[in-house]
């Protein structure tokens, strides 16, 4: 609840006085006898403002049913009317259990010939417990405001026209309650905020910006039928796919501070919803990426598919997450593995359990997720006899469980860590055994990858080489042929030509071991003897490809898999192999991305 105002307040001062012009809700039920408290505020004999702010203290609570109360207008008109020396600057005051927050605005009004000046004041009423990035973004939509509202007053008086049809309905009001006096039969006359709600398009304006806050988040109002003013609370607007998850600014600017080219996009909701988030000026770009955009592409091939640079891609997909109309993935594949979320909302009564099933006809949530209790990766729960329209039913139902929180993405995270005698903990005996049986890939896996999602949608970008088996690619690393000339010469002729030089194997040895030693040198001493103990250490490739990772910093459980793949340009097959005969030394674990968890899961 503190996420949603308690009141939306407009203040205004000049040469004729301070007055509090519309404050919104004001129909508002209080604990006490509003009918009395209104006379006694229109008596005569009603308390200053100074005694009634005083009496306003002696109150324990100012928030009755998440409405603002016990403030009188004069009061309020007092507080807000500030001077010009605190114009144009963050505005915070705290009472009791509320906090107000405001930008005034000073400007000058374009049709007064005495250049005199005017100062405005959007107040909103929050509760006091709120958090900093709240009443951050209650202050800068009040920066906003007073900024459309000069610029409006500057093109045509906009706001110096509404503030006399407010004023003018505050005195009939005023004049009307006067000539009833203590006469029996008082004139019926409705609440003048009632009257300048309807007489003031910039009152009706705050109204529906109140009632946006409550509901959605998400504002995209015109002001004078002119300027259009979009705001986004985001604490507000991610509720809408997660009822209770707060997801704060500052999660989103990490997020998007980590994105890379081969994140993905998820859209959340139609596309046709998209442009409201987004000025005139920018829907022409943002057409340009949802005609390409597809959960099964990176963020560098929709760049590519759109014709527009990464970092402008970047802008968009940050603008469309912070208004909570997409989220980050890592693009559909079959080698993503995946489990149920830890906050995950479900229970028998769960509104997205008819959801599921209205989307998906006889299709059980509960039965579709049970298969990701455990960590699994999709290309598990698929074999290639099954037909294309199922195997593509699988990747609707994984995506929409993404767009609803229900799932977690998992990645591959890689820790080096040797013990002195090169043999591995009981830790890391654990690690790679969990690793090998959900993550080896046998000939097959290979052969078939892609038979769920066509081989267009793979994210990572693949050397311009020719498909093989892992077999082949066993083949082709035992295999030290030297140099040839010629592509015809076989197996047999090489070895039998290297076995007839001794002298020239001997060479070759001994710059081998000279390689490899070099190579080494790369880890300090126990390091060292832990890894020259391995097999694997012996094959001048796999240890020069080793040490590179090793010493580009992947091998400190902060780079997962995908990222390797994509910065390094590996097939996953031979960085899972290296891993494979490095293992003694390498602790292989799986976690969420925490560049995009926050997005996700507040555990």
């Amino acid at each position: 609840m503190e996420v949603n105002p308690l009141s939306v307040i407009l203040v205004k001062s000049d040469s004729k006085g301070d007055r509090l012009l519309f404050r919104y809700p004001y129909n508002v039920v209080t604990p006490s006898d509003t009918t009395t408290r209104q006379k006694v505020r229109k008596s005569p004999i009603s308390l200053p403002p100074a005694e009634d702010l005083q009496a306003c203290h002696t109150q324990t609570s100012n928030i009755y049913k998440g409405n603002l109360f016990g403030f009188s207008d004069e009061v309020l008109s007092t507080l807000f009317a500030v001077k010009q020396e605190l114009c144009n600057r963050k505005f915070e005051l705290k009472v009791n259990d509320v906090r107000f927050v405001s930008h005034p605005t000073l400007m000058q009004p374009k049709k007064d010939e005495q250049k005199s000046f005017i100062l405005v004041n959007i107040v909103f009423a929050l509760y006091a417990q709120a958090s900093y990035s709240i009443v951050k973004c209650y202050y800068e939509l009040s920066k906003r405001l007073g900024i459309a509202l000069f610029y409006e007053e500057n093109r045509g008086g906009y706001l110096s026209d509404e503030m006399k049809v407010m004023v003018k309905t505050h005195d009939e009001v005023a004049i009307i309650m006067e000539q009833g006096g203590d006469n029996a039969i008082t004139p019926k006359v409705p609440s003048v905020f009632d009257l300048v709600l309807e007489r003031s398009t910039l009152a009706q304006c705050l109204k529906t910006i109140y009632h946006d806050l409550c509901t959605t988040g998400l504002l995209n109002v015109t002001i004078n039928q002119w300027v259009t003013l979009s705001f986004c609370l985001p604490q507000k607007a991610h509720q809408f796919h997660k009822k209770g998850f707060i997801v704060e600014p500052e999660a989103i600017d990490r997020c998007l501070e980590n994105l890379k080219p081969y994140h993905g996009m998820l859209l959340l909701v139609d596309p046709s919803e998209l442009l409201d988030c987004f000025p005139p000026s920018g829907a022409r770009v943002l057409i340009q990426l949802i005609e390409v955009y597809n959960p099964l592409k990176s963020l560098q091939n929709m760049a590519t598919d759109a014709d527009l640079a990464i970092e402008h891609v970047y802008q968009l997909v940050g603008h469309l997450v912070y208004w909570a109309k997409a989220t980050i993935i890592y693009p559909l594949c079959e080698t993503n593995v995946y489990v149920i979320a830890p906050d995950a909302p479900l229970h028998i009564h769960s509104p997205l359990v008819e959801k599921f099933t209205l989307k998906f006809p006889r299709m059980s949530l509960f039965e579709v997720i049970s298969d990701f209790s455990l960590p699994t990766s999709i290309g598990h729960l698929t074999t290639p006899l099954q037909p294309p329209a199922r195997q593509g039913r699988l990747a609707e139902m994984v995506l929409w469980m993404l767009q609803h929180h229900l799932l977690m993405q998992l990645h591959t995270y890689v820790q080096f860590m040797p013990t002195e005698q090169g043999e591995p903990t009981e830790v890391e005996e654990q690690h790679t055994e969990f690793d090998a049986g959900d993550h080896s890939i046998s000939p097959d896996d290979e052969l078939h990858a892609g038979s769920l999602l066509s081989m267009s949608s793979q994210p990572m970008p693949v050397p311009n080489t020719s498909r093989r088996s892992l077999t082949d690619e066993h083949v082709f690393e035992n295999i030290a042929a030297p140099p040839s000339s010629s592509h015809k010469s076989n197996y047999s002729t090489t070895q039998s030509v290297s076995l007839s030089t001794d002298a020239g194997e001997s060479l070759g040895s001994a710059e081998d071991e000279e390689k490899i030693k070099e190579l080494l040198s790369a880890f300090n001493e126990p390091e060292r003897s832990s890894v020259r103990q391995l097999p694997a250490s012996a094959n001048i490739e796999d240890l020069t490809l080793m040490v590179k990772l090793y010493q580009t910093g992947y091998f400190k459980g902060n780079h997962h898999l995908e990222e390797i793949i994509y910065f390094e340009n590996l097939r996953r097959s031979q960085l899972l192999q290296l891993l494979d005969k490095f293992k003694d030394v390498l602790i292989i674990y799986e976690t969420e991305d925490p560049a995009i968890a926050n997005l996700y899961t507040q555990t």
